[in-house]
C-alpha cells in the first residue's frame, strides 16, 4: 500500500496568514480525494513567542528536525522577521489577550531578566529561514506568470536622462576590504577569541567545522563608516537630492542595526552634540531608529522635549531631505532599521524611475547608500545602465533565474552568532583546536567584526544544482564570484574542482565578479535572453527580488524551490514579504488584496513531490498537481487576481475563482474518471452560484473588520471575516 504523504502548510503572519484562513480549507477539501494530508504548523512571530514560554508547541523546532528527513514537504509562507519594536508590540498584544508574559527587558540587570531577554531574542530577526533552509535555492518565474506579465505589463516609470541618482559605497574600511578566508583542511573545532592590547584573551565562541568548510572573518571600521556617511550626506545636500540608506537589518540583525545607528549619529549629529546628556538619560538607542527616541521622549520634562524637537527641525532644514517610508505620516528612512530593506527598496527606486519619495510626497533623485562594497557594486552597475540605456520594458526583457548557496546557514546570513563589537582596541582571531591561528584582524573599539561559514556539502550541492539546471534549460550559468574578495577566491577554487566531476557538454558557464556579472546579465536581459545567476546567499536574496520585480512587478510571484539536502523539499512563497499594508486595509475597510499566486505555484510543486514520496504509485496526486497548474494559468489569463480597491475582486473572491477553475479542470480531465465524477457537481455548483458567492463576499466590504489581533488574530473572528460566503463554504465543506 502506498504511503500517505503529508504536506506541511505554515501558519505565518500578516496578509499570508489572513489568506490562509480562506485558502487552506479549499486545498484540504480538494486534496483529501488524492489521499494527501495537509498539516498546519505555526511559525508566526506570536506562535514563536508563545512557544518560548510554554504556551504553544514549538513548531519551528519540529520543522527544524523534519527538514533533515526525506519525507519533508513544506510550503513556507512569508513571515515577519521581527525588529525589537515589532516584538514588543507583539508581546503587548499577547498580554492583552490574557497570556502571562513578562515585558521585554531592553537592559537586563538580573539573571532572570537576561534569561527572559535570551528567550525573546530567539524570536527577533530572520530566525525562521536559517532553520528551514537546509538545502540550496532554485528561484525562477513560472512560464504562466511571465506570459501574463508580458500581456499585462506593470508600470515602470521612465528615467530622466539628467538623473543624478547613484549608488554610494565605502572605498575603504568596509567588510569587503578587510575579509580573510580559509578552507578547513581537516575536521576540527575552531574558537573565536578577542585579545586586548595587554594580551588578555577572551574566548567568545567555539564551533565544530568539517574538512572542506570555508570560514571567513572581516570587520568594518566605525570611524571610516561615519566618515563615509558624512561625505555622502554632504554630497546629497550639494546636489539637492534625497539621502537614502539601504541595509538588511532583518537578516543581518547584529551588524546592520549598528550601521543604521551610525547613519543616525551622523545625520543628527547636532542632536547628540546639544542633547547628548538627555538622550543618554532616557536610554535612546540610535540602532533602533528614531522611533526609539519618539517612544522615550516623554520621559523628559516638556520644555526639554520641545528643545529636542526644535533641534530636529533645524537638522531637517540644514541637511539633505530624507527618503521617506510614509511622507503623509512623516516616517523617514531612519525611523526604524527594518522599514527600508535593501532587496525590496532598491527595486522600488528603480521602478520609480530611479527616484525616491521626499518629505512632501514629492519624487526626486536620490543617493542610494549601500555602505559595504561586497554587493553595492552590482547595484551601481544596474543604476548606471538604466541612466545610459533607459528604463526596462517588461514586455521585452528576458528572465533571470537563480541558484543560491543557502543551505546550512551559509555565508553572511548565518553570521549573527559570530558578530561582535570590539570592546577595546585589540584583535579578533580564529584559532583551531591545535592552536593554529587561522586568521586575525586588528580592530579599534566599536568596530564591527563578523565571521561566517559555508559548509563543504552545501557548496558541492550548490554546484550540482547549477549544472543540473543548465542541462535542463540549456541556459548559461554565471557564478557571481569576485577573485579580489577573499571568500569568493576560496569558492572559485571549489567550483572549478567540482565542475570537473560533471559532463559539461552543452553547459555554458562563466565566473564573474558581481559588477561584471550584472553587466553580462543585463546585456542578455535587454535582448530578451534568459540567464541563470549562480550566487551566494546574500546575492540570492537581492537578485530574486530585483529581477522578478522588474520582470513581473513583484517577487511574490516567483517560484522558490529548495531541494533539501536530506531529500525532501521546501517550497517558499511570496518572496516580497508579508504585506503589512494589506492587513491595515483589510482591518480598515474589509478588502484584502494579497495575491496567493505564490502559494498556488508552491502547492503544485509540493504535490509533485508528494507523488514521488508516495512511491509514484498514487497517480491521483499528479492529476491534482496538473489540474491546479492549469487552473492557475486560467486565473492569470482571465485576470482573476485581487485588485486594490473596495468593490473590486479581493483575495477571497480570487480564491473562489481558483477553486472553480480547479474543480472544472478536475471534472474535465480523463485520466481519472472517478475523480472527475467527484468534481463534476462541485464545478457545476460553483459556476451556477458565481454571482451569489461573489455578492456575499462583496457585501462584507467597505466596513472595518475585527479579527481580534494583528500578530495573534482570533481564529473564530478571522475565519468569519475570511470565509464570508455561506454558499461557497457549503459547496467546499461538502466535498
Amino acid at each position: 500500500m502506498a504511503k500517505r504523504p503529508t504536506i506541511v502548510w505554515t501558519k505565518t503572519d500578516e496578509a499570508p496568514l489572513l489568506a490562509t484562513y480562506s485558502l487552506l480549507p479549499i486545498i484540504r477539501q480538494f486534496v483529501k480525494h488524492a489521499d494527501v494530508n495537509v498539516d498546519l504548523k505555526d511559525i508566526s512571530l506570536a506562535g514563536r513567542v508563545l512557544a518560548q514560554f510554554g504556551y504553544a508547541p514549538d513548531d519551528l523546532a519540529y520543522l527544524g528536525e523534519l527538514v533533515w528527513k526525506p519525507e519533508a514537504n513544506i510550503v513556507k509562507l512569508p513571515n515577519i522577521s521581527a525588529s525589537v519594536p515589532q516584538l514588543i508590540e507583539c508581546i503587548k498584544e499577547l498580554q492583552s489577550q490574557g497570556y502571562d508574559l513578562p515585558d521585554y527587558p531592553e537592559n537586563p540587570q538580573t539573571e532572570e531578566e537576561k534569561e527572559i531577554k535570551a528567550k525573546y531574542d530567539r524570536c527577533v530577526g530572520s530566525v525562521v529561514n536559517p532553520v528551514l533552509r537546509q538545502g540550496n535555492s532554485d528561484r525562477r518565474i513560472a512560464p504562466p506568470v511571465k506570459n501574463y506579465a508580458k500581456k499585462h505589463p506593470h508600470r515602470m516609470r521612465e528615467v530622466s536622462p539628467k538623473s543624478e541618482s547613484y549608488v554610494a559605497y565605502m572605498k575603504s574600511g568596509d567588510f569587503y576590504e578587510n575579509e580573510k578566508s580559509v578552507t578547513i583542511k581537516k575536521d576540527t573545532k575552531i574558537r573565536y577569541e578577542f585579545v586586548d592590547e595587554n594580551g588578555n584573551v577572551q574566548v567568545l565562541k567555539e564551533f565544530e567545522m568539517g574538512m572542506g568548510d570555508v570560514v571567513d572573518g572581516t570587520f568594518m571600521s566605525r570611524k571610516k563608516l561615519k566618515e563615509f556617511f558624512e561625505e555622502v550626506i554632504n554630497d546629497a545636500k550639494a546636489k539637492d537630492i534625497l539621502f537614502s540608506l539601504h541595509v538588511k537589518a532583518t537578516m543581518m540583525k547584529v551588524s546592520d542595526p549598528a550601521i543604521f545607528g551610525d547613519a543616525i549619529r551622523v545625520y543628527y549629529k547636532k542632536l547628540f552634540e546639544r542633547h547628548g546628556k538627555e538622550l543618554e538619560e532616557i536610554g535612546f538607542d540610535p540602532n533602533k531608529g528614531l522611533i526609539d527616541l519618539e517612544n522615550k521622549l516623554s520621559k523628559l520634562p516638556p520644555e526639554k522635549q520641545e528643545e529636542i524637537k526644535k533641534t530636529i527641525e533645524e537638522i531637517y532644514k540644514e541637511n539633505p531631505r530624507l527618503y521617506m517610508v510614509d511622507s503623509d505620516r512623516g516616517i523617514t528612512n531612519l525611523h526604524r532599521p527594518n522599514d527600508v530593506i535593501i532587496d525590496a527598496s532598491i527595486p522600488a527606486v528603480i521602478k520609480n524611475g530611479l527616484q525616491g519619495w521626499g518629505p512632501s510626497g514629492e519624487t526626486d533623485d536620490c543617493v542610494i547608500t549601500v555602505p559595504d562594497r561586497c554587493y553595492a557594486t552590482m547595484y551601481s552597475e544596474i543604476v548606471e545602465d538604466i541612466k545610459v540605456r533607459g528604463q526596462f520594458d517588461p514586455t521585452k526583457v528576458g528572465t533571470v533565474q537563480n541558484i543560491g548557496l543557502m543551505a546550512m546557514k551559509a555565508e553572511e546570513y548565518g553570521s549573527h552568532d559570530k558578530t561582535w563589537f570590539a570592546p577595546s582596541k585589540g584583535k579578533f582571531r580564529i584559532v583551531d583546536e591545535d592552536g593554529n591561528v587561522l586568521m586575525e584582524h586588528e580592530v579599534e573599539e566599536g568596530d564591527i567584526y563578523r565571521s561566517c561559514h559555508a559548509k563543504d556539502i552545501a557548496i558541492r550541492d550548490w554546484v550540482k544544482l547549477a549544472v543540473n539546471r543548465a542541462k535542463e534549460t540549456g541556459l548559461p550559468i554565471v557564478f557571481w564570484l569576485d577573485s579580489l574578495r577573499a571568500h569568493d577566491r576560496e569558492l572559485i577554487e571549489k567550483v572549478k574542482e567540482e565542475l570537473q566531476k560533471y559532463d559539461l557538454e552543452g553547459v555554458e558557464y562563466y565566473i564573474k565578479p558581481p559588477r561584471e556579472a550584472m553587466k553580462f546579465t543585463l546585456e542578455r536581459f535587454r535582448k530578451g535572453l534568459d540567464t541563470i545567476s549562480v550566487t551566494g546567499n546574500v546575492l540570492r536574496d537581492y537578485l530574486t527580488d530585483l529581477f522578478p520585480i522588474i520582470e513581473v512587478g513583484t517577487s511574490a510571484r516567483a517560484l522558490s524551490i529548495v531541494p533539501l539536502i536530506a531529500g525532501g523539499g521546501l517550497f517558499e512563497t511570496g518572496a516580497g514579504g508579508s504585506a503589512p499594508k494589506h492587513v491595515q486595509q483589510f482591518v480598515k475597510e474589509g478588502h484584502l488584496r494579497w495575491d496567493s499566486l505564490g502559494e498556488y505555484l508552491a502547492f503544485v510543486e509540493a504535490l509533485k513531490l508528494a507523488y514521488k514520496q508516495a512511491g509514484s504509485e498514487n497517480k491521483r496526486i499528479l492529476v491534482m498537481a496538473e489540474t491546479l497548474s492549469k487552473a492557475v494559468e486560467r486565473y492569470l489569463d482571465e485576470d482573476k487576481t485581487p485588485k486594490r480597491k473596495v468593490g473590486q475582486l479581493d483575495t477571497r473572491g480570487s480564491h473562489y475563482w481558483v477553486a472553480r477553475f480547479w474543480a472544472e479542470e478536475l471534472a474535465a480531465q480523463t485520466e481519472d474518471p472517478e475523480l472527475a465524477k467527484i468534481f463534476e457537481p462541485v464545478a457545476a455548483k460553483l459556476i451556477e452560484n458565481e454571482e451569489k458567492i461573489l455578492s456575499e463576499i462583496a457585501a462584507t466590504e467597505g466596513s472595518p473588520k475585527d479579527i481580534g489581533g494583528y500578530y495573534h488574530p482570533d481564529d473564530e473572528k478571522t475565519t468569519a471575516a475570511m470565509r464570508p460566503s455561506k454558499t461557497f463554504n457549503e459547496i467546499i465543506d461538502s466535498l
